[in-house]
């Protein structure tokens, strides 16, 4: 897995969806682009990627589509309505760019086309500048759209970045 942290101008979403969707099957690759707000650190996203990954190999998946299923992971939520929002939106957004091999289990096996992917995005008109987006978390933002209280962070010596780490895992418990 890699990621392309980057600053995104979208003018049409669609368009964009469809024009990184191209890109993914040209190289055979899953990419999915997250609003880096709702991202809590690589860690956050490499277990969306592992878990969804478990997932379709045991038939439990929820979405037919990988890149779907890995943002349902990230998000903690089965609804694909609901997890689209920790999605890229458009207008000026702090993204993240997760790209992975379309072949599950096969970690490393193919980064000649995961570097072939980010080579490409990067080139993409709506991507304004890249840099660190993952540096800083939101913790409003993450406490709000993963619904951890103050009580709970109180409750624990946990970090936030756990308490996301602990959402997304329980989403295959709550299946």
């Amino acid at each position: 897995m890699r990621v392309l942290e980057c600053t995104l101008a979208i003018d049409d979403l669609d368009a964009f969806v469809a024009r990184i969707g191209e890109i993914g099957d040209r190289h055979e690759t899953t990419i999915q682009a997250f609003d880096a707000r709702y991202v809590a650190d690589r860690t956050h996203l490499e277990r969306s990627v592992e878990l969804a990954d478990r997932a379709i190999a045991r038939g439990e998946n929820v979405a037919r589509d990988r890149a779907v299923e890995i943002l349902l992971y990230a998000a903690g939520r089965r609804q694909i309505d609901r997890a689209l929002e920790m999605g890229v939106s458009e207008g000026e957004t702090q993204a993240v760019i997760l790209v992975t091999d379309v072949s599950t289990g096969n970690e490393g096996v193919r980064d000649d086309a995961e570097t072939a992917t980010l080579e490409e995005l990067a080139e993409l008109d709506a991507v304004v500048a890249t840099g660190p987006t993952l540096e800083r978390q939101n913790e409003a933002t993450l406490c709000a759209f993963f619904e951890i209280t103050d009580a709970e962070r109180g409750a624990t010596d946990a970090s936030l970045a756990a308490l996301v780490h602990e959402r997304v895992a329980l989403l295959n418990v709550e299946k």
